[in-house]
């Protein structure tokens, strides 16, 4: 399956009784390439989140960020370090004539007594639980990204097309062009010998080199070898690599249309190599977001 090396994916679930968010996003990357980014609790399982997108992803660079809900915690309340605080601020009341007025609100908003987990709390869970969460995030992810790839798929093929069109203009087109040639070269001599005998087969000798020179049959062959070898990539997608695939092709092509052109030295042929070379510039553009 072709897929494109952007997507996003989000999932959420419980870890240790926590709730959990993951986001996970992918772009163009020659490499796979992940950054992880996790709570402080769950960094010693970073090898686990690694190799789930290792598994998932063979290119791109992938950006996972996991966040904790505090709500869950929030309401639970560090009663020595509230009596901490109340004996502080008592003591500073008597000490300094203060109001003694204290409530229970003003405690609170003290710092680490309302909604602060101590270490304990914050390893509760398992990496299992953590993977499970990322992967439903990295499914979405997929999806969105065999979405795209399945569109790219189909804006490429009939990219491909246009240039088969413009290759088989060029296949009649070659031909005519060594016939005029041929009898421009026959005229020319014939011309410059003002009457004097010609050497026949000289003269034929010569226009076997200018007809080969000329003769594109080759370049023709091998674009529609090529062509076909990337129509037959696209409905085949190897597991891994067929973006790489596709540019080692698309460089062919391109050899074969620099060819061409070279050789034919016709205006036809060359507006027709032209927007040859415009296409395979508008795949390469989307051939390397393929995974």
């Amino acid at each position: 399956m072709i897929r494109s090396m952007t997507g996003f994916g989000a999932a959420e679930g419980e870890v240790g009784g926590s709730l959990v968010a993951v986001e996970v996003r992918s772009v163009n990357h020659r490499f796979f390439n992940p950054s992880i980014k996790l709570p402080s609790e769950f960094t010693r399982w970073e090898g686990e989140v690694r190799e789930t997108l290792r598994r998932a992803v063979t290119r791109g660079h992938v950006t996972l960020f996991a966040r904790v809900s505090r709500e869950q915690r929030e309401g639970r309340i560090d009663e020595a370090r509230f009596a901490t605080y109340v004996q502080q601020l008592r003591g500073l009341q008597q000490r300094y004539g203060l109001d003694e007025t204290l409530d229970v609100g003003t405690v609170l908003r003290l710092p680490d007594v309302l909604g602060s987990p101590n270490e304990a709390e914050a390893v509760v869970g398992t990496p299992a639980e953590l993977v499970e969460i990322v992967s439903k995030a990295v499914a979405e992810m997929d999806a969105m990204r065999a979405a795209e790839g399945a569109r790219l798929c189909t804006y490429i093929l009939e990219r491909l097309q246009f240039i088969a069109d413009a290759v088989e203009r060029i296949a009649v087109r070659a031909p005519e062009r060594v016939i005029e040639q041929r009898e421009r070269l026959r005229q020319a001599v014939q011309d410059l010998a003002g009457g004097v005998s010609i050497d026949d087969q000289r003269l034929a000798q010569e226009i076997a080199f200018l007809a080969d020179r000329l003769d594109v049959g080759e370049e023709i062959a091998r674009f529609r070898s090529h062509l076909e070898a990337f129509r037959a990539t696209l409905r085949n997608a190897p597991a891994e690599g067929v973006g790489k695939r596709l540019g080692f092709l698309l460089q062919e092509l391109l050899r074969e249309a620099n060819t061409t052109g070279s050789k034919a030295n016709d205006a036809t042929i060359l507006q027709d190599v032209l927007g040859i070379k415009e296409e395979l510039e508008r795949i390469r553009e989307q051939v390397e977001n393929l995974e």
